[in-house]
């Protein structure tokens, strides 16, 4: 197989809303370059992108494909990334390794706010952008209405490289305005028939062709200078004109095809091939230490491994980016990620799941290795003496949680070994186990991203589970101070247990006065300060403790006894078991006894005490909340502000972003648990959100009292 050089490969992350036809563009793109002889449907399950059971079982694609074809001497490495929302991750990682993205918008539904996620992700990560105009031949298609979204969304930088002669189930033709050719296909689509630009179709190509030529030379000066003096430009300074463009945002070309019926394809290739930047046209990546990494062919051999999954009859293929030199197979290297050694013995070219081994890739290309050692997603291998190590993914944050166990106890150590391997091969599913909620808890973007994971646990590993509802971290904290104290005594054959706790304890805030004097009832009580204690809590907030003791009450050896009883409590707060914070706590008094008082009398005198002036400070819950943004068109939002509102949403703004309307809300997180499968459902998914912690808020009195009761019940049964 042909070795290509850096300056010859081309890395592309196919991305589109959910619907648009990516899986069945990229079998009709490896269909034209003849690696495969038919092309598969999505309908029919025999797709070169689509191959895992799930993805069969569900119809559309879960997780990103990495496939390859050679266009005209050059080598083109796509990755296919899914269109669901519930599987972004696949897209940053995409958009990690490769150097543009193809975003296809379909030609019924305009511009989604999909499309509008995608194309900010490529803007955060400075990647050029080609937009392709897929289902041109659907009932609804409606091209200028398509571009007319596109400028006004995107701006004045998009410019055509096609257009249609009819959209809608009469399209089987288009004007090339870079070419200034007339594309023609039969009903089969496939080989176009070329031939020149019909008269009455001149004016408009010339147009259009102008603007290209515009925008082309304004991205280099030479041209630009070429342009003034001869109006024009050749085809090939054109094509390098856009290609300088791209790489600095400064121009999105737009293309327009049917990827069912195999019109436009060829041309699309033709296009990728000859105007994409090559991988040596592009920023180098930088390392962890700052340093630029050039993708030199003669450089110190590096791999980052950006993807892992465990494929059928194969076992576990990881997918990994040659970041500098050039990778032979037998290659002893160093994963600097975790310090083992490793050996590829084998790599592979894909195409799917069509794998085929090569002597060697360089820097650049992208390939896989199967059945490493210790190789995990995001490790860095290098040869000898080479110190790269590469972090440049960065995932967004989970939006759905779920609580999940074994059906059968026995499991559990199965299902954590599972659940870790899970998170290799996709990222976004973050595991944790909730020290603090005594759950294992899962966490991703969506319903169905988490629906998927149940389904390989169930269906590949044969391991039942279940998913319950995530307990939700709340607070306890008190609003104003009580007294209490408490005595501990105990008796047994021999020295026995004694230890009498006084304390005050009061509402803690940043920058208030020490403390002073308290009444209660008819009695004054005038504090003097001895020692202080700030201790700040893991789970926010602080505990503050003031040794006020007089006489020696009290030893100082106990105080620390006493403090533990106070964590204990803090720890398992008297109202609902939760975390407690934002207390402070005076002991100003108690007894010892000469023989019977140690350490645990103490500690059990100092829980107990703080047990009973809490619970007479007017304690209050709180309850996490989170800022959420959704995005979501127009004709929807009366149904989505409806909805947040009746999850004890607090609006804080609206405003148009791109024709997208964005609705800012404060909402509490346990109204948040099925927002995403609801927001789904009243959008027809045509929306999207995002969530990020605010703060704990008071929660309000009838919600307090329904979790009381629910707390005491379980105490009860316990």
């Amino acid at each position: 197989m042909k070795i290509y050089k850096s300056n010859e490969i081309k890395n592309i992350a196919l991305l589109g809303s959910k619907g648009s036809g990516k899986t069945t563009l990229a079998e009709s793109m490896i269909y034209e370059c003849g690696v495969i002889k038919r092309r598969g449907t999505v309908d029919a399950g025999n797709t070169v992108s689509d191959y895992f059971p799930v993805e069969k079982e569900y119809g559309y694609s879960v997780f990103s494909t990495v496939f390859n074809a050679e266009f005209n001497g050059k080598k083109l490495n796509i990755i296919d990334c899914p269109g669901s929302d519930d599987f972004v991750g696949n897209a940053y990682t995409a958009l990690g390794v490769c150097d543009m993205g193809l975003i296809l918008v379909d030609a019924e539904y305009g511009v989604e706010v999909g499309t509008q996620n995608i194309f900010r992700t490529t803007a955060e990560l400075k990647k050029p952008v080609i937009f392709a105009l897929n289902q041109m031949d659907g009932e609804k298609a409606d091209f200028e209405n398509v571009m007319e979204q596109m400028r006004e969304d995107f701006g004045p930088r998009v410019v055509q490289i096609q257009y249609p002669l009819e959209s809608g189930p009469n399209f089987h033709s288009m004007i090339d305005v870079l070419l200034m050719k007339k594309y023609e296909w039969g009903p089969d689509g496939g080989v176009p028939t070329i031939s020149d630009i019909p008269e009455e179709e001149l004016e408009k190509a010339r147009e259009l062709n102008q603007k290209l030529v515009e925008a082309a030379a304004e991205n280099d000066e030479t041209l630009m200078e070429k342009f003034f003096e001869q109006g024009s430009l050749t085809e090939d300074e054109m094509r390098e004109g856009i290609r300088k463009g791209l790489v600095d945002r400064s121009i999105y070309p737009v293309v327009v095809l049917s990827a069912a019926k195999d019109m436009g394809v060829r041309r699309l290739m033709e296009f990728l091939g000859n105007v994409c930047p090559f991988v040596t046209d592009m920023p180098a990546p930088v390392d962890t230490a700052g340093e630029e990494v050039k993708p030199l062919a003669d450089g110190p051999v590096s791999v980052f491994f950006f993807k892992t999954s465990v494929e059928p009859h194969i076992g576990e293929v990881s997918y990994f980016k040659v970041m500098s030199g050039t990778l032979k197979a037998g290659m002893d290297l160093d994963n600097v990620s975790r310090g083992s050694k490793e050996r590829l013995a084998q790599i592979f070219t894909i195409c799917g799941q069509l794998r085929a081994p090569i002597d060697s890739l360089e820097a650049g290309d992208i390939g896989a290795a199967v059945k490493l050692k210790d190789v995990r997603t995001g490790n860095t291998l290098n040869e000898k003496g080479c110190e790269y190590q590469f972090d440049f993914i960065k995932y967004p944050a989970p939006k759905y949680v779920r609580a999940i166990r074994p059906v059968n106890e026995s499991d559990a150590e199965k299902l954590a070994g599972l659940l870790t391997r899970m998170h290799e091969e996709d990222p976004t599913w973050i595991v944790e186990q909730s020290k603090e909620l005594k759950q294992t808890l899962v966490k991703g973007q969506g319903e169905f991203h988490l629906r998927t994971l149940k389904w390989r646990i169930e269906n590949n590993d044969k391991l039942p589970v279940e998913y319950q509802e995530q307990r939700i971290p709340y607070r306890e904290t008190i609003t104003k101070a009580a007294r209490a104290d408490y005595r501990h005594k105990k008796q047994s054959g021999g020295s026995g247990q004694f230890g009498e706790v006084h304390l005050i304890v009061e509402p803690y805030t940043e920058g208030m006065p020490e403390p002073d004097t308290y009444k209660f009832g008819n009695q004054e009580f005038k504090l003097n300060v001895r020692d202080k204690q700030e201790i700040p809590l893991e789970w926010g907030g602080k505990l503050v403790v003031y040794n006020c003791i007089v006489g020696g009450a009290i030893d100082a050896r106990f105080i620390p006894a006493i403090v533990k009883g106070l964590m204990d409590r803090i720890e398992q707060g008297p109202l609902t078991g939760s975390y407690a914070r934002d207390v402070r706590v005076m002991i100003y008094d108690g007894k010892m006894h000469p023989v019977d008082s140690n350490e645990i009398s103490f500690r059990l005198a100092g829980r107990n005490a703080f047990s009973q002036a809490f619970r007479q400070a007017n304690p209050k819950i709180l309850e996490p909340i989170y800022d959420v943004e959704v995005l979501t068109p127009g004709d929807t939002m009366g149904d989505v502000m409806s909805d947040l509102q009746g999850r004890r949403a607090v609006i804080m703004g609206m405003a148009s972003e791109n024709g997208i309307e964005k609705l800012s809300a404060k909402v509490p997180l346990k109204e948040m648990s099925s927002y995403s499968t609801s927001l789904s459902s009243i959008t027809g998914g045509r929306s999207s959100f995002s969530m990020s912690f605010s703060g704990y808020e008071l929660v309000p009195s009838d919600v307090q009292e329904k979790l009381l009761k629910e707390y005491a019940a379980t105490q009860t049964e316990e």
